[in-house]
This record gives C-alpha cells, sequence and structure tokens, in this order.
C-alpha cells in the first residue's frame, strides 16, 4: 500500500497521508514519499494549489514509535542525513510555487503539527489537538521552529516548543497558527470553497510571486527587502497574466483565472 496518495481534481493536487493504522505517522518511507509527491505537485502543470489531507482519525500523530527506537541506534552521521529529509520535506512545502492548504481532520502532534505549520493555509476541525512536544519526550523541535517563528513570532513560539503542551484547535487559531476551525461535516466543503475562490480570483503568476516575496523579504534589511520587491512588481509586470488582467480591468469585464 502506497503511504502517500496523489490525485488531481478541478486544478486541485490532492496529497493524502495515508498509514491511518498508525494515525499517519511519519518514517523515512512516509517522509521519502512526501517529497515525491510534493516535487509531483510543483511540476505538475495541472495543479494551480495543492490540499494535504490524511485518512483515518489523526491528521499526523509525528514520528512513528518503531521508527524512533531505530534512530536510537543510528550513529550522528545517519541521524543529520536524516534530520535533512525532513527538513528538505518541510522547505519545499514553504518554498512551493504552489499554494499548500491543509485540511485537518484529526490530531497534528509533533512532526504532524510541522507539516501543517508549513503549509500556506490551514483549515481544523474544533475536535483536533495541536502540539510541538518534542520536549517531553528529550528531543528538540528544530525542524519545525524555524517556521513556527516565522508564523507567530518568538514569545508564542516559545510558550508552545518549550512547554510541549498540546492545545486545541480555536488556541491554536488565537494564535494565528490556523486559518479557520470548521465543523468536521462541513471541513471538506469549506476547503474546497476557499480554494475554488484562489482558482478563480486569483493569477497563478501572482500567487507563485506573492508567495515568494512574503518568503523572502522576512530575512532581509529593509533596504534589501524593498530593492527585493521592486525587482518582483517589475518582474510581475512583465507577465502575461499581469498584462491580461490590467487589459481585462481597463476594459471594465470580469476575469476568470
Amino acid at each position: 500500500m502506497n503511504l502517500i496518495k496523489y490525485n488531481i481534481e478541478n486544478r486541485t493536487a490532492y496529497i493524502t497521508l495515508n498509514r491511518p493504522e498508525k494515525r499517519n505517522a511519519l518514517n523515512d518511507v512516509m517522509v521519502s514519499e512526501l517529497k515525491s509527491a510534493v516535487k509531483k505537485a510543483e511540476e505538475d502543470k495541472n495543479a494551480k494549489l495543492v490540499i494535504l489531507k490524511a485518512e483515518g482519525e489523526a491528521f499526523c500523530a509525528g514520528a512513528d514509535l518503531a521508527y524512533l527506537q531505530k534512530l536510537q541506534s543510528n550513529s550522528y552521521e545517519e541521524n543529520l542525513n536524516d534530520s535533512k529529509e525532513l527538513a528538505e520535506l518541510f522547505e519545499m512545502i514553504y518554498s512551493s510555487k504552489k499554494i499548500f492548504i491543509a485540511q485537518v481532520q484529526g490530531h497534528a502532534i509533533a512532526g504532524g503539527a510541522g507539516l501543517a505549520t508549513v503549509c500556506d493555509f490551514i483549515f481544523s476541525v474544533p475536535d483536533a489537538k495541536y502540539g510541538y512536544t518534542e520536549v517531553s519526550i528529550g528531543f528538540v523541535p528544530a525542524i519545525v521552529s524555524i517556521f513556527l517563528l516565522r508564523k507567530i513570532g518568538e514569545a508564542k513560539a516559545k510558550e508552545l516548543l518549550l512547554t510541549g503542551r498540546i492545545i486545541s484547535a480555536e488556541k491554536a487559531m488565537l494564535m494565528n497558527i490556523i486559518n479557520k476551525v470548521v465543523v468536521k461535516e462541513r471541513l471538506e466543503e469549506e476547503v474546497h470553497s476557499f480554494a475554488n475562490a484562489l482558482l478563480i480570483n486569483a493569477s497563478e503568476e501572482s500567487l507563485k510571486l506573492t508567495k515568494q516575496l512574503i518568503n523572502e523579504v522576512q530575512q532581509l534589511e529593509l533596504k534589501h527587502a524593498l530593492d527585493f520587491a521592486s525587482e518582483m512588481n517589475a518582474k510581475a509586470r512583465e507577465t502575461s497574466d499581469c498584462k491580461k488582467g490590467i487589459q481585462t480591468f481597463l476594459n471594465k469585464e470580469k476575469i476568470t483565472w
């Protein structure tokens, strides 16, 4: 059985965690398959957006227990290489040209919380719990910390990363980790509605460039950030989407992307 499922529907790629009997816990095989699916979505010309979802009761319970036991006998070099695999997966999603929407139908813990965190948008059921729980087992939430700090800032990130406490979906929304809490019966409908609005109302080139702009300017000094933003502005004006959009606006026509 493939641990990850991939399909395309309505210009949207669906990447589905498919290990429900293990609460979609991560191991090296699953991380490798996820990387392949993300790469496929990145290169898929039929996909404008990506929805990351999961089978079963949990979205992702973090690292697989058997996998954690195996790591104890690894050398430093083996653990470093393994850590880099997860880092590459998170970076691929965060830096993807495509917009990633996490559809969280159950608990997202440790690596599972990290997987949701690196997506551009998160829609969650009320019952889902979130936690960066690594410190509770003597581990470090190293890779996800990079992205969580960017997302919610130092004070809130410390509150979660240093305590390892598990929080509700409502609390996660108040801390700006997730975007919307939706009852389970309407989760898929809400995600589809949001995705469809992006498909219709936003240019694919504009989405790609704006996401890149947001990611890059945070690490630049003000002057360099403004220079980069100016370059992105100029680059956007050369795209066919921009020319089409301006012409349609001037003609007072409605555009559907």
